[in-house]
């Protein structure tokens, strides 16, 4: 007998055919707060899955999807390497076991004393956007290696990245020629997809736009070793993806077909990696309408945009939610918050279908939150208490 067969009806029939530790848990158990429960074996086989698809390509963990110590420590013994963006995510993974050769910095804004730390830890990988941040790593990361993040300027993912971190194809030239002048190690190049890319086939124009730099840096006497490919890994959220294995797979042939034998590639999935290992137990706090004729009920949780749920900022991830009450007539429900914030409003552009029959007290199951939750949730904003978290 698998677990899923010990859950109630409307968690089971939600559940995929093979066992979900994390939805059984919650099943099982009653929560007084919200509470990410994340399975530590579901993190293992997706990392076997991406690391089977992406073949020769050395998987980075994007830190900031997940920073549970169980799951750097899980990630650790797979032999990843970790991609971090600040010094508390450096040490995080350090006191976990990683090897300093197998973090990279990989913000491009960093404070200088923050990089004279890495460098001291034995960090040797930085990424950078500006002259400004290559002088930094030059004054306190001497002969640093540093990658140059590109802006992507044709994304199709979900969540398309903005303007913030990367720099323009046209000045890529000269940031390498100053890397090189200033003492560095011009290594390769970085850029992202967009968080949430559904479909392998949507990395076509990005790789096109990256490819010619690439090549025009080669061909400049620039000695890059190391193509970073990031993130945009997708999570199922209501919408088709492919199996891990399958799409990124599909990612590297695109790859392959574009840059040749690149000597070194790395990949930073974050939410591709822990995202369906995670499910959210949750409550109702109240259920109402603003009048009597209002076509939309108003749905309360006990979690927010504050407290966990950040990722509904233009309602771009689109959360899946199971229910005691599934299979029967539903209504589209405005779903918010419990803060005293009126942006706590999670979807309302696009109204969530829920039952009718759900009320004040019924717990709500939300899947695959594993990433960008905890990660997310502030420190008690209004008195509310963080998300907890739960590693199985």
């Amino acid at each position: 007998m698998t677990m899923n067969a010990a859950l109630p009806g409307a968690l089971r029939a939600a559940t995929p055919v093979y066992s979900d530790p994390a939805v059984a848990f919650i099943a099982a158990n009653d929560f007084d707060r919200s509470t990410l429960v994340i399975s530590r074996d579901r993190v293992a086989a997706q990392y076997d899955a991406l690391h089977a698809g992406l073949g020769r390509a050395h998987i980075h963990y994007a830190v900031k999807a997940n920073p549970a110590p169980e799951i750097i420590r899980l990630l650790v013994k797979k032999g990843s390497g970790f991609d971090a963006a600040s010094r508390a995510e450096i040490e995080l993974c350090l006191s976990q076991g990683a090897k300093p050769g197998n973090i990279s910095f990989g913000n491009t804004i960093k404070r200088a004393s923050d990089i004279a730390f890495a460098h001291s830890a034995g960090v040797t990988l930085f990424a950078a956007d500006s002259e400004a941040e290559l002088d930094k790593i030059a004054a306190h990361a001497p002969g640093a290696r540093v990658y140059i993040r590109l802006i992507v300027e044709n994304s199709l993912a979900d969540w398309p990245l903005s303007r913030k971190f990367g720099c323009a194809a046209s000045a890529l030239p000269a940031l390498l020629d100053h890397a090189k002048a200033v003492g560095l190690v011009p290594y390769g190049l970085s850029f992202h997809v967009g968080s949430q890319t559904r479909k392998a086939e949507f990395w076509n124009p990005v790789l096109d736009q990256i490819a010619p730099l690439w090549n025009a840096a080669i061909a400049a006497g620039h000695d890059l070793q190391l193509l970073n490919l990031g993130g945009g890994f997708p999570a199922f959220y209501g919408e088709h993806v492919e199996a891990p294995r399958i799409y990124a797979a599909s990612v590297m042939r695109a790859v392959a077909a574009r840059f040749g034998n690149v000597p070194q590639v790395m990949a930073e999935p974050g939410r591709g990696l822990v995202a369906e290992a995670g499910h959210i137990a949750a409550e109702v706090l109240l259920v109402s309408r603003k009048s009597a004729d209002d076509m939309h009920r108003w749905v309360y949780l006990d979690i927010g945009r504050f407290s966990g749920l950040a990722e509904t900022e233009g309602e771009a991830i689109r959360y899946q939610f199971v229910t005691k009450h599934d299979g029967g007539d539903t209504g589209p429900c405005i779903l918010a918050g419990p803060s005293c914030d009126s942006a706590d409003i999670l979807y309302e552009k696009r109204p969530i279908n829920l039952p009718l029959a759900l009320g004040c007290g019924d717990k709500v199951v939300i899947r695959n939150c594993g990433a960008y939750t905890s990660s997310y949730s502030s420190v008690g904003f209004n008195g509310f208490p963080p998300l907890d978290v739960i590693v199985l």
